[in-house]
């Protein structure tokens, strides 16, 4: 039991025994720097049950807990606020139980098991700075739930097929003179990509010579000759005619291999893909069975609807009168699927932007009425969109925010601003290059995880590479800080193995392993709420408390040899912690810098 259901459990004691009245909760909060105490117990609340003064009410309980807690060594009541103080040997045996403990604050995994979809790309484009952020976001979620002990299968759906898809086949038949990404030195997703920019060109022009011989805007629109063809191209992949069929996988294929590239900068894998060709027909069979059941109704045009305006939304449609899916039938044929592939998965994190917020409460709400057990354990991860100060992005026109050249740029930025601070002498060329793209892409993963998901951001690649301040660079200078120490510590001879014979803490030591004691609520925080966010500001705490207490307190000129073990001890237990959290952001840590 930690000390904070210890004093709950006491509080709770100490109302009815003084006052006679049964407090259903207790709320803490952390002490303020400028107050003596470890922790703070909040009598406002409490009125509600037990009338009088705050102050007096805080006395009497404090009063209590130090008579009834060994752990209490002291309290002070301000006004409201009853700030209690935790004697020294109870952090101390805290920090001596974590010293030798991998993976600290991590969870063994379980047979709880959970599906996280991110990335899932359409094939007719590179990646670009929003898929990079809903990467990050899905990658980082799943790290977390692992860490807090869930067993987790990493996922995307690859949108391989429709008209998109067919936009940049016609292009490349047109324009292409054959080009594959050999024979134009470009990733194969780029190649592809200039070709549905190449449509959007032509489909242009091809409308405005259109309304100057006088056809109508919205008519030339639909009747520009690209447009039909690629149309065309479209019946003759669901058709499966040969030549198409051969053409998509050809093309697919570029893409694919350009996008293993991007991933295997990103860093981020998955353990299962899925791909839309192979599922756009799925879910039909539901939708009958869902209509025999009467979740499902039918129209007199023969399309099939679900109500849901008694749940507040509205009426969705799920088959066309032809009989053909639409995106929401394949959605729930394809979460029954995964379920079938993985019979141990019991819920579902689908990372997609905010755009979708409405879909994905229909989807749930129809896998509900479906009857589906784990339907109540699905959790759309929606964030918001990543500006730039150039402004916004549109790929059809080819000004998209390109992933990889992000990457390549946050790693030059890395480069210019290490050079001017001039600390890399003794590197050679490749290490420098190795350290410049973990500070570079450290930078750009901190700077999005850091925000709330469902915030929108506008990243300035250059504030993030920054050394000062709340950014991944800050951080990763800290931990490189403290393996410095440690390297220190060992030429010295001094040997940490074993449990500090201190009695006593200073008052930053203290503070360094309260912040520590956080670490494994923060992990589990963070899997509860889907919040990388929760991990990357709790790692910015822990290292403004780290070079607080490296600036007050000596560390290796500390002549006492017990106090000197226990802080190289503290600055170890610290960077390990930094590095497990980094790890759950994607982020590398440098062991110098």
């Amino acid at each position: 039991m930690n000390i904070q259901e210890v004093l709950s459990d006491k509080v709770k004691e100490a109302v009815q025994s003084i006052f006679g009245k049964e407090l259903p909760s207790v709320e803490f909060q952390p002490t303020r720097k400028d107050f003596e105490g470890d922790i703070t117990i909040v009598v406002f609340p409490m009125l509600r049950v037990v009338k009088g003064n705050p102050a007096q009410i805080g006395e009497q309980i404090g009063t209590y807990i130090q008579e009834h807690v060994d752990e209490v060594v002291g309290f002070n009541v301000i006004k409201g606020f009853l700030n209690i103080v935790i004697n020294d040997s109870f952090y101390l045996d805290f920090f001596n139980s974590i010293t030798t403990v991998d993976n600290f604050g991590f969870v063994k995994e379980s047979d709880d098991a959970v599906m996280v979809e991110y990335s899932s790309p359409n094939t007719n484009k590179p990646l670009h700075l929003g898929h990079i952020r809903n990467n990050l976001l899905g990658y980082s979620v799943a790290e977390i739930l692992k860490a807090s002990g869930k067993k987790v299968y990493k996922t995307q759906i690859i949108n391989d097929r429709g008209i998109h898809i067919c936009k940049s086949m016609v292009a490349w038949q047109k324009f292409g003179n054959g080009a594959t990404p050999v024979s134009s030195g470009l990733k194969g997703d780029k190649l592809v990509g200039n070709y549905y920019v190449a449509f959007d060109k032509a489909y242009k022009e091809q409308i405005a010579e259109l309304v100057a011989n006088g056809t109508d805007q919205k008519i030339a629109e639909k009747e520009a000759p690209i447009l039909l063809e690629a149309q065309q191209m479209l019946l003759k992949w669901e058709a499966g005619e040969t030549e198409t069929v051969e053409l998509w996988k050809t093309m697919n294929g570029w893409v694919y291999k350009g996008f293993e590239v991007t991933y295997k900068n990103l860093g981020v894998d998955f353990d299962t893909l899925y791909y839309e060709s192979d599922t756009y027909l799925l879910g039909k069979d539901v939708v009958a069975e869902g209509l025999k059941k009467g979740v499902f109704f039918k129209k007199e045009d023969g399309s099939v609807w679900i109500d849901l305006t008694e749940d507040g939304l509205d009426e969705k449609i799920v088959l066309r009168s032809d009989g053909t899916a639409v995106y929401m039938t394949q959605d729930i044929g394809t979460a029954i699927q995964r379920v079938k592939d993985h019979p141990d998965v019991n819920g579902m994190v689908y990372t997609v932007g905010n755009e979708q917020d409405y879909h994905f409460k229909v989807l749930f709400l129809i896998l509900k009425k479906l009857g589906f057990s784990w339907s109540n354990k699905l959790h759309h991860l929606s964030y918001g969109m990543v500006d730039l100060p150039s402004g916004k992005m549109k790929s059809r026109e080819g000004t998209v925010v390109d992933a990889d050249d992000l990457m390549a740029d946050m790693t030059q930025t890395a480069a210019t601003i290490s050079e001017e601070l001039g600390k890399l002498e003794d590197y050679n060329e490749e290490e420098k290059q190795s350290l410049y793209k973990m500070i570079g892409l450290g930078a750009l993963k901190y700077y999005i995880l850091k925000v709330d998901p469902k915030k929108r951001i506008l990243f300035d690649p250059e504030e993030s590479v920054d050394f000062q301040g709340n950014t991944g660079p800050f951080i990763q200078y800290t931990y490189a800080r403290i393996q410095s120490i440690l390297r220190k510590a060992e030429s010295m001879g001094i040997v940490i193995s074993e449990d500090s014979k201190v009695l006593e803490l200073h008052g930053k030591e203290k503070e360094l392993i309260k912040q520590l004691q956080l670490f494994p609520d923060t992990i589990q925080l963070a899997a509860e709420n889907y919040s990388p966010a929760l991990v990357a500001n709790y790692t910015y705490d822990l290292v403004k408390e780290f070079n607080s207490f490296y600036q007050q307190v000596s560390i290796l000129g500390e002549a006492d040899d017990q106090k000197k073990i226990l802080r190289v001890q503290l600055s170890k237990k610290v960077a390990e912690v930094i590095e497990d959290a980094f790890k759950l952001l994607g982020v590398e840590v440098p062991e110098r810098m």
